[in-house]
This record gives structure tokens, sequence and C-alpha cells, in this order.
């Protein structure tokens, strides 16, 4: 894993502990080395580093690399902190081995609530599906689910699945909890539900959270 954010942002966070959970090496880059596309791709092939996290501008900086096509160990490439164009993401996939996972979510929900992994000739990029111990859903101001197409609030349920004792319903909340998030109408790639279906675009601009 490389860890390249500075730590004074929440992607850091995982960069530095995600590793250390499961026993993987850990390389750390030089100060302000995130910005120096050719420095991070000799990193990258002379450690064998095979995850790494780039917001998308970077990413396509990286990629017009030449030395970036020496990462031919990278097995995962995480990207957040901007929308991906589905363009980008193609190049990405093109070149490296690798495809791009779509990451989303705002800082005060834990830094990344939905995931999304590239598909081939994918016209859009969504937001995706809620990572484990989280559920999302667009809805209207009275809480009700929305369809395709209709502008929305993007609201966010943290279940806390470790001290669980029952599984909690895929619906949406009917009351205001400590745990939900709610965020400004927006226009978002489409999310992807639990069951797979397409929702509403949805903001991203925090406007309130639950007492």
């Amino acid at each position: 894993m490389l860890q390249k954010t500075s730590a004074s942002f929440d992607v850091s966070v995982w960069e530095f502990l995600w590793p250390l959970t499961v026993g993987a090496g850990l390389v750390l880059a030089r100060p302000g080395g995130h910005r120096e596309p050719r420095y991070l791709a000799d990193l990258i092939s002379s450690h064998g580093i095979t995850t790494v996290h780039f917001v998308p501008s970077m990413l396509r900086a990286f990629l017009e690399e030449p030395a970036a096509r020496r990462c031919t160990g990278l097995r995962r490439i995480l990207c957040s902190g901007e929308a991906l164009p589905a363009s980008l993401a193609a190049t990405c996939a093109r070149i490296l081995p690798a495809s791009p996972h779509n990451l989303y979510g705002p800082t005060e929900a834990a830094i990344d609530v939905t995931w999304w992994p590239y598909e081939p000739d994918a016209a859009e990029i969504p937001i995706g599906r809620p990572v484990w111990n989280t559920q999302a859903y667009v809805l209207d101001e009275d809480l009700s689910p929305l369809p395709v197409g209709r502008p929305a609030s993007f609201s966010l349920l943290v279940t806390n699945s470790l001290a669980a004792t029952t599984a909690v319903p895929d619906s949406p909340p009917r009351s205001s909890g400590p745990t939900r998030l709610r965020l400004a109408h927006g226009c978002m790639p489409p999310a992807i539900s639990r069951s797979g279906a397409r929702t509403a675009p949805c903001g991203m601009s925090v406007v309130r959270t639950s007492r």
C-alpha cells in the first residue's frame, strides 16, 4: 500500500491503518511526493506496490506520465475526492493492469460510504453501493424513496453491526436517529441501491445532521 495523502486529510486514515490490519506492507511517500507523477511511478514500480489511491485529477496526471506503464504490479486503484469521469476510468483500465474503484462519501460520514468498480464501456460512473455497515437511500422530504431522475436528498444510515442482535430492515428509516446524515440537493451520478436498482441523483453538501 502506498501512503501518499497528507495526514491532515481523511483518506490518510485508511492509507495508514488498512495495510496494518491485514499484515500488508506500507510504503510512505516523501512529503509533497503525491504531486509528482514520475516520482510516484518510480516508487510504485520499485516497491511492488499493489494498492494506491488517487483523486481523479491526479490520476489523469499520473496516466499522462510514460513511466506509469511500468506499474505492472498494481491490483487496486481507488479514486475519491472528485467525480470520476468515465473516459478517465477507461483510460486507466487501458494503461494499467487494474481498473479503478470509485469511492464516494463526505468526511462527516467517516470517509467513504459507497463504492463502485469500473465496468468496461461504462457511459457514466455512479457513486455505487453502500460499503459495509452502511445503508444509503435517495429520499424526498417525507423520507420516501424516489424513482430515477428525480432531484432528492441523499440519506445515509450507519448501523452498528457488531453490536446489533437483529438485522436492519432494508427500508428507509422513518424517524431521525443519531446516525442519519442528510445531504443537499445536487446532481451527483446515480446511486445503486442494495438490490442493484438505480436510484435518483443525489447531492453531496451537508446541510443538516440529526440530533
